[in-house]
């Protein structure tokens, strides 16, 4: 089990906002909706949900209204999404991008949500062919 005083950190792509949270999060879970998707141009958005002001930010990261009440967070100068706020669904809270951890093993996924919305071939993963780094040839 981890301590409930270590901590996590991460980055957007560019470096210029990076934050720290613990790794004791309230839910870490895998969204398939499509709002993530489009907004993360990935076929599921991984979110670690923490309070507020557990979470520590180096930068200023730009607020995009994404709905009537979600807030997405993200970096104005590379574009990475990292945070999403929502006062209606989970007030004081704030759910992180955990694939912009540095190490995001240190908090593991426990659930798949909006899986309503899921992409039809994320089912068949594990049939796909994979490789360690990309393919020659």
């Amino acid at each position: 089990m981890n301590d409930s005083s270590e901590r996590a950190s991460g980055q957007c792509h560019c470096g210029k906002i990076r934050y720290s949270m613990p790794v004791t999060v309230e839910h870490h879970a895998l969204c398939h909706c499509t709002d993530c998707r489009r907004h993360a141009g990935a076929p599921m958005v991984g979110w670690g949900l923490v309070s507020q002001d557990v979470l520590e930010v180096e930068g200023t990261p730009r607020i995009y209204e994404s709905s009537a009440d979600g807030r997405r967070h993200f970096c104005g100068d590379c574009g990475t999404g990292l945070f999403y706020t929502n006062d209606v669904i989970f007030p004081g809270m704030i759910d992180v991008q955990t694939a912009t951890l540095d190490d995001p093993d240190l908090i593991p996924a426990r659930v798949q949500i909006q899986t309503a919305e899921r992409i039809g071939w994320m089912e068949k993963l594990g049939d796909m062919p994979s490789f360690e780094r990309y393919p020659a040839g």
